[in-house]
């Protein structure tokens, strides 16, 4: 919101169903974006709002403690490597954990897409 934009119910049902549908997807969207190639914290945040079209606005203070996460359940490992003379990063990478996880992640969601769309379909069928 600008400041300019009075905040209006329907936007603030707006912003709360982005959150709790971000807060739902964001290990489905890491895990995808780890499933390519390795990354390390920041770039992953990069690769996330810029791919997300705006719909996950993944913070810092969230990102960290889910890589933790997933590294403590064995979905992804993270190494620290330095690059010549820069700081060294942490990089994270899927395991085969993670894949298998991953995979049960997709399935899940494209029911639920695809349940959702057919909700959706039937019931603007019905009000017309």
């Amino acid at each position: 919101m600008t400041e300019d934009t009075e905040a209006t119910p329907e936007s603030a049902t707006i912003a709360r169903l982005r959150r709790e549908l971000a807060r739902g997807t964001t290990e489905l969207a890491v895990l995808s974006v780890l499933s390519l190639r390795r990354r390390y914290g920041y770039e992953l945040l990069k690769v996330l709002r810029q791919t997300g079209e705006g719909v996950l606005e993944v913070k810092e203070g969230t990102l960290y403690p889910l890589l933790h996460r997933l590294e403590d359940s064995g979905h992804i490992l993270a190494t620290w490597e330095a690059e010549g003379r820069a700081r060294p990063r942490k990089y994270y990478v899927i395991t085969p954990d993670g894949r298998a996880y991953l995979a049960m992640l997709r399935t899940e969601w494209s029911g639920l897409v695809d349940g959702m769309r057919q909700l959706l379909d039937t019931l603007g069928e019905v009000q017309e």
